[in-house]
């Protein structure tokens, strides 16, 4: 009926629905007008035969429930990520990876049900990612730890320059003895950053022996807090290697008659609730988790679509300056 509205062949429909580049403007202006007054609906199962393509793309999140659900840094990556393809014909499917049988997730994402995957905060043991870029497009949303492959496609910020840069603001506002809670070693971010603080300090020709480490937690920033200052050892300055570990922080250094930025200056990285929030309001290095999902959702679209696309692409960061310097 929409072939015969439209004046063409049904070959001719075909080609517009599947969005064929071997079409004429007016054709498919055409076609487009009868699907409209016809009310047409295209059998996405049927074509997903014809085409061979689920036209779904999974999201994984290689994390436990608990954690993927307070931290805020998922949802506006997914955000980004929903955001890109609602104007695309994908649609997207959330995989929070099994704790208990992690072999699941890649049995499914193996299983045909998917077209592509965007696999997102990735430890140590992610080699299995890695190992199924060959035989399924994936993008990771920051730089996997295991050894990258030719197939291996990443979008993420320069951690380690976003770090050095939050360093250097302290050192630039005199101080002089700027301790660090790093993130996970198993991670690449916590990895990165710590590196990042190293590489501030290296330069001023100060020593980088204040490191306590946390899990990314506003707890676990707290009892890295504790820990250093149960060390004794004087310190003017904390860079937090995220928002939630510094927000943990700042209660630990207000329980001990510390006053931000009086006798600490503090600076992190993120800038979400916990940065905004906090009391002072954190001074920090903005990595816009929206606009990084919605390159990676765009990274791989064009990769399934067959398009040639970077093997690194890395978002701009910002410093946004507050209370807490």
């Amino acid at each position: 009926m929409v072939a015969a509205l439209a004046g063409v062949s049904r070959s001719t429909v075909s080609r517009v629905v599947n969005a064929s580049p071997k079409v004429t403007p007016d054709v498919i202006s055409a076609v487009n007008d009868a699907i409209e007054a016809l009310g047409y609906v295209p059998n996405r199962a049927a074509r997903s035969l014809a085409s061979r393509r689920t036209h779904t793309i999974a999201l994984v999140i290689p994390e436990n429930t608990a954690r993927f659900f307070a931290d805020p840094y998922f949802a506006s990556v997914i955000q980004g990520v929903a955001m890109y393809l609602s104007s695309t014909e994908y649609t997207l499917t959330l995989l929070i990876s099994s704790e208990t049988d992690p072999s699941k997730t890649r049995r499914y994402l193996q299983g045909g049900n998917v077209d592509g995957a965007l696999i997102l905060s990735h430890h140590s043991d992610d080699q299995s990612y890695v190992q199924l870029a060959r035989s399924l497009p994936v993008v990771f949303g920051g730089r996997p730890t295991s050894e990258a492959g030719p197939d291996t496609y990443v979008v993420d910020v320069d951690n380690v320059a976003a770090a050095e840069r939050a360093t250097a603001y302290l050192l630039s506002h005199g101080r002089s003895r700027v301790a660090t809670i790093a993130g996970p070693q198993n991670m690449s971010a916590g990895i990165d950053r710590l590196e990042g603080w190293r590489r501030a300090l290296g330069a001023a020709g100060i020593h980088d022996d204040l490191v306590e480490y946390g899990d990314f937690t506003p707890q676990g920033g707290a009892e890295a807090m504790q820990r250093m200052i149960d060390r004794g050892t004087p310190f003017d300055a904390l860079f937090a290697a995220s928002a939630q570990m510094a927000s943990g922080a700042l209660g630990v250094l207000r329980e001990h008659g510390l006053v931000v930025p009086r006798d600490v200056s503090v600076t992190t990285i993120d800038n979400d609730y916990y940065a905004q929030n906090a009391t002072p309001p954190l001074t920090t290095i903005d990595q816009p988790s929206t606009t990084q999902g919605a390159k990676i959702a765009e990274t791989l679209v064009r990769l399934i679509e067959g398009e040639t696309v970077e093997r690194l692409t890395i978002i701009p960061t910002q410093l946004v300056e507050r209370e807490s310097v």
